[in-house]
């Protein structure tokens, strides 16, 4: 074996193993309404189209994720809903953040990032196009 083909496929097992985690973050986030669900798969995704088509494929036939993931994949498309979610999940979360008394800092770059995240979700189609 050469350097190259090691470097490969201990990459593609990096990817299968973060690709894992992201699922499992995402099945936790279904359940915890503080937790984002979606970003997590398409970050799946994205370490599944990387090092396994198997895993890919199972992600993107899903008969609960698939439909979104799949529109994600072509239009970068993000539901209505998901982006109701979104903004639910980080409000409750800051809220929580906010009880839990942290240094000023830390609820500023919380805010920031929370604002810049859906700002971005806002910006996404929530439909894919008609052809």
């Amino acid at each position: 074996m050469n350097i190259k083909n090691v470097f490969i496929y201990y990459k593609n097992i990096g990817f299968k193993l973060l690709g894992l985690l992201c699922v499992l973050l995402g099945i936790i986030g279904v359940a915890l309404p503080v937790m984002p669900t979606t970003p997590f798969l398409i970050l799946a995704l994205a370490c599944f189209a990387r090092s396994s088509s198997a895993l890919e494929s199972w992600l993107l036939k899903h008969p609960r994720f698939g439909t979104t993931l799949q529109h994600w994949r072509a239009h970068q498309v993000v539901p209505v809903k998901a982006k109701y979610a979104a903004g639910l999940g980080m409000l409750i979360g800051f809220i929580f953040l906010l009880y839990s008394s942290p240094p000023a800092w830390v609820i500023a770059l919380v805010a920031v990032v929370e604002v810049l995240v859906l700002t971005y979700l806002i910006s996404k189609p929530s439909t894919p196009p008609k052809n």
